[in-house]
């Protein structure tokens, strides 16, 4: 696997990319506790990406867009965020929860950069997500279903269409025995089963 300057990985990338949900209203609720409060984030993101040899491509106000060699070090990665950000509380703010979303595919690197269909489709698995889940394309699930540690598993959530994108992707949740398990429907455009035709 090969990088450019700044570590960047290249060829086939899984990226990685998160949301803080409800951070509006929380900056409107208590200002200066988020200061610190997403300060602890933003630490907690870094590390868990770092350790599990990710790069952190930017930063989007309270998101984090990272890229990993592998899927495995991608979705390893965002359970033990998940588990760290569970496990922290600050005060005022409480547990901040994430939302988090995964895709792999070939990368496109421009100026120090991604571009490309694999980046879109990460971010918009992301969008669809709820706090606290942690969502992977069927490309994703399938390079870490052999690999994933003892306790967690892929559920399959079915197909989904995703704002503009051009087919429907089988999206897959990854679930930790020591995360939450139950959220509602995706927030896609719509999901249908195997034989129904799209809309």
């Amino acid at each position: 696997m090969a990088s450019v300057g700044g570590g960047l990985p290249t060829g086939t990338v899984t990226f990685l990319f998160t949301d803080l949900e409800f951070s509006t209203r929380l900056w409107e609720e208590h200002p200066e506790a988020m200061r610190v409060a997403l300060a602890g984030h933003d630490q907690i993101l870094r590390d868990t990406i770092d350790a599990h040899g990710g790069q952190v491509v930017k930063t989007t106000g309270d998101g984090f867009h990272a890229a990993f060699a592998t899927a495995t070090d991608g979705v390893g990665a965002a359970l033990d965020a998940q588990l760290a950000l569970a496990g922290a509380s600050w005060p005022e703010v409480g547990v901040l929860r994430v939302r988090m979303g995964l895709h792999t595919g070939v990368a496109e690197i421009r100026d120090g950069d991604y571009y490309g269909s694999a980046l879109n489709r990460a971010a918009r698995l992301m969008s669809v997500a709820h706090a606290g889940q942690v969502v992977v394309s069927q490309v994703t699930e399938e390079l870490v279903h052999d690999f994933l540690a003892a306790g967690v598993e892929s559920v399959d959530l079915g197909e989904h269409r995703l704002r503009d994108l051009a087919s429907p992707m089988r999206v897959f949740q990854i679930v930790h025995p020591d995360l939450e398990r139950t959220f509602p429907r995706l927030r896609s455009l719509d999901s249908f089963g195997g034989n129904l035709p799209v809309q």
